[in-house]
């Protein structure tokens, strides 16, 4: 049996790009997205939110429905960033650029809210991109940020996906919960709530194929993170 290909996430997105939508179109991403809509303010009224690691705008065009008054999306691939574009058009209250979770192309305390939905652990280290999210976001404002639960990284699950026939993976580093912990600790960031969503079996389309043992543990985590503390620009405390 040949082995999946693991890929550097901007290689993975831009083979993935021409056929990845901007909705949740897993069990996975759907669990996930109910988790974070649910944090998710249902007014955004007046609100400059950023979605860094945005893809395709899936949680940008949330943002959008809920009236946010700004709506910036950051990320690493040039080909995602151009689906988005397809799906956002080019409103003038919405902004999409390039660049690294660690390095955000942004300047302090642009956001009232940030979202970063499955992208963090694409990045091998936490904590510089933890930071770079406090650093953008205002003092006191939140940030939604969720993962594929550790667990699934544990179980041998992969982030695959198909291009030209040939089935690939994303590169994945799990992230414990310790770890966001004492990370939100340094950066200045408090905890309000953790989420770990479990598969809705309505989900899972039928005769597809999965790992049983999905329906029994969680498949994402998700933080409600406030600023409560500063960063330096380089996003460490």
């Amino acid at each position: 049996m040949n082995s999946v290909p693991i890929l550097a996430p901007a290689e993975a997105y831009a083979l993935w790009a021409a056929d990845y939508p901007a909705h949740a179109h897993n069990p996975v991403m759907q669990a996930e997205e109910r988790a974070m809509l649910a944090l998710l303010p249902a007014n955004l009224h007046g609100l400059s939110i950023l979605d860094a690691g945005c893809g395709s705008g899936r949680y940008m065009r949330h943002a959008i429905a809920r009236c946010a008054a700004q709506v910036l999306g950051v990320d690493l691939s040039d080909a995602m960033l151009a689906r988005a574009t397809e799906t956002l058009g080019h409103a003038a209250h919405v902004g999409l650029m390039q660049g690294s979770l660690d390095a955000l192309p942004l300047t302090n305390d642009v956001a009232d809210l940030t979202l970063c939905g499955l992208t963090i652990g694409h990045l091998e280290h936490l904590e510089p991109a933890l930071g770079e999210l406090c650093r953008v976001t205002k003092l006191g404002g939140t940030i939604l940020c969720s993962d594929v639960h550790p667990t699934g990284h544990a179980l041998g699950w992969l982030r695959d996906f198909k291009a030209g026939g040939r089935r690939y993976a994303a590169r994945h580093t799990p992230h414990l919960y310790s770890h966001w912990h004492a990370a939100c600790a340094r950066l200045g960031l408090a905890i309000e709530r953790v989420v770990e969503p479990m598969l809705d079996p309505a989900d899972i389309p039928d005769g597809a194929r999965f790992d049983a043992s999905a329906l029994h543990v969680p498949v994402a985590l998700v933080f409600r993170l406030r600023r409560i503390g500063g960063a330096s620009p380089a996003g460490l405390p």
